[in-house]
């Protein structure tokens, strides 16, 4: 049986972690085996550099360097937890991928794409999402439903321009990547939003009907 990769997108608060709960408890009624996992993170290296990454002390963090630092831990969780559940057969349902980069340090820093894209050409080439579902809400609304930014995380203290900026990039990359990146309209309950990504996954054929 071959396995499916789908990763969640959007801005922080957004609602990624909720969604991918309740896709979880849906596959679990379902019987589908499934993993559910994040970027950066998802493993014991993984989960070490997101620390260094989110830590709200390293403002002098260059640009550059924190864009090495997402896709070092991308290859390093592929290769601990992606691939071993593909190959398993199982779904991986993952809380960030490619996009984010493309979306945070392309739109929202400004670094170059060529430049996100060598960083990342082994994700790339071998371990493209079946579908990646960005979850679109502008971030002033998003951080009102969580209450306001979390003051240790340095991404989500980058502030307002840069998150404009990466809800921008998102939203040209839906132009830009339509059969990849699919857009979720969550402006109503979490249960509503929950319906319309089952529906979705169901008629791509990417999880199973009840």
């Amino acid at each position: 049986m071959k396995g499916r990769f789908i990763a969640f997108e959007g801005c922080e608060g957004a609602g990624k972690s909720t969604q991918m709960r309740l896709l979880s408890e849906q596959l679990q009624q379902r019987g589908v085996p499934h993993t559910v996992t994040r970027e950066p993170g998802g493993g014991e290296i993984s989960e070490a550099i997101r620390k260094v990454i989110l830590n709200g002390k390293f403002t002098a963090m260059t640009d550059e360097c924190e864009a090495l630092l997402y896709a070092a831990a991308r290859v390093q969780h592929l290769s601990d937890t992606v691939a071993p559940a593909l190959a398993r057969g199982e779904i991986v349902l993952c809380d960030r991928y490619i996009f984010s980069s493309y979306a945070y340090q392309g739109a929202g820093r400004g670094l170059p794409r060529k430049f996100l894209e060598e960083i990342n050409s082994y994700a790339v080439a071998h371990f493209m999402p079946d579908v990646s579902l960005f979850l679109d809400i502008p971030p002033v609304l998003a951080f009102d439903r969580k209450h306001g930014k979390d003051e240790n995380d340095r991404m989500e203290c980058a502030g307002d321009g840069f998150h404009a900026r990466v809800y921008a990039g998102y939203r040209q990359l839906l132009e830009e990547f339509p059969a990849a990146l699919v857009a979720v309209d969550c402006s109503g309950t979490k249960f509503e939003t929950s319906a319309k990504i089952v529906r979705l996954l169901e008629e791509r054929g990417l999880i199973p009907r009840a």
